[in-house]
């Protein structure tokens, strides 16, 4: 028969460390008054620790030690959990007042995504949320995340659906974090970009680490994160500290057209607007995508540039007429994948979004 893991025990009350004083000085004889002259404290301190009006220090421990011959730390132990039982059970009745709250909360979809354990508890639930943003309590998540003023709110893409939103770019900080990158540097980081535009013909096991180093060497951490449910979202650029810049993908749409669109997307965000604002780019950020205004529109024309000079799209297109050939020999040209050239023929409505996808290479995150 399998051993089944014993669940803690956690009572949904406290005793103070006085029931347990008293219980010894019944079991010695001894009356409080006694114990206060032994121990030089006042009687009505004694009275206190007894009732739990008042702890017990840890000076007042070495003094028991002394006068009952139990171990100070015996007595500092039982004032450590009682203050920390008080403070859990008084979390508890917080977090119980925010059932109705955590109806709003994607706990289910983060559980499916291994990101959080499954629990029973309504209070259980709210807990391991909130370890997995890594803060305090409630007021401090919302204050994070939810505050009309929070540089992640300004988004529109993140107002659609923000408690998910939230959770996705999240997981993007978690898997950053563990990502080792030098100082960011402006002109190493430009540089790199031009030895990725050749690697999106490459397949995503030469790519991917290849991205990773690159970018971690120019101080930005690259991290792929699936989209969670109702999104929508096809990346994200943040600043994690003023050397450390964040690039987040989802791999919504799933075709390298798409994919490499956001990534120098995202990368113009990073070299060309301030440390402190946050993108996060939705349905509107598509393969060559958009229709965007200001600093949105700004990455669109720096990822087009990047991918496909101006001059050498303006000769490509005066053609007129493009076929398989046609396509991949410029795209050999460029030294980039095919699918990015068709992505931006049929962005500029050059030839109908049916034609020539299969040109383009699809990806999808592995089980592993």
């Amino acid at each position: 028969m399998a051993n089944k893991k014993k669940k803690a025990f956690c009572p949904n009350y406290t005793v103070p460390p006085g029931e347990t004083l008293r219980e010894t000085l019944d079991a010695m004889g001894m009356s409080q008054a006694e114990l206060a002259a032994r121990t030089g404290r006042p009687k009505k301190t004694i009275n206190e620790i007894i009732t739990g009006k008042t702890a017990i220090t840890a000076e007042t421990a070495l003094q028991f030690e002394r006068v009952l011959g139990v171990a100070a730390s015996f007595w500092n132990n039982l004032e450590r959990n009682y203050g920390e039982t008080l403070a859990r059970l008084k979390e508890e009745r917080a977090l119980l007042e925010q059932k109705e709250f955590i109806k709003s909360l994607p706990i289910s979809t983060l559980v499916k995504a291994g990101c959080l354990p499954k629990k029973e508890s309504a209070v259980e639930k709210l807990q391991s949320f909130l370890n997995f943003f890594g803060v305090a309590g409630l007021r401090e998540w919302k204050a994070r995340w939810l505050d009309p003023q929070a540089a992640y709110y300004k988004s529109a893409a993140f107002r659609s659906k923000p408690e998910t939103v939230a959770a996705w770019l999240r997981m993007g900080e978690i898997e950053a974090v563990k990502l080792k990158c030098k100082g960011y540097n402006p002109g190493s980081f430009r540089t790199s970009l031009d030895r990725i535009r050749s690697l999106t013909a490459e397949a995503p096991d030469v790519f991917e680490p290849e991205v990773k180093r690159l970018c971690a060497e120019a101080g930005v951490a690259i991290v792929f994160i699936p989209e969670l449910p109702g999104t929508h979202v096809y990346g994200a650029t943040r600043w994690l500290n003023p050397n450390k810049a964040l690039i987040q993908l989802s791999l919504r749409g799933k075709s390298d057209d798409y994919l490499w669109f956001a990534f120098f997307h995202e990368a113009g965000h990073i070299l060309l607007h301030g440390k402190k604002e946050v993108f996060i780019e939705q349905e509107e950020a598509r393969s060559f995508g958009g229709t965007g205004n200001g600093k949105e529109e700004e990455a669109n024309q720096f990822a087009q540039n990047i991918l496909i000079p101006a001059k050498d799209y303006e000769v490509f297109r005066r053609r007129g007429y493009f076929d398989v050939t046609a396509i991949t020999l410029f795209a050999d040209k460029l030294r980039i994948a095919p699918g990015i050239v068709v992505g931006r023929l049929q962005h500029d409505q050059l030839i109908p979004f049916s034609h020539f996808n299969d040109l383009k290479k699809r990806f999808q995150f592995s089980d592993n």
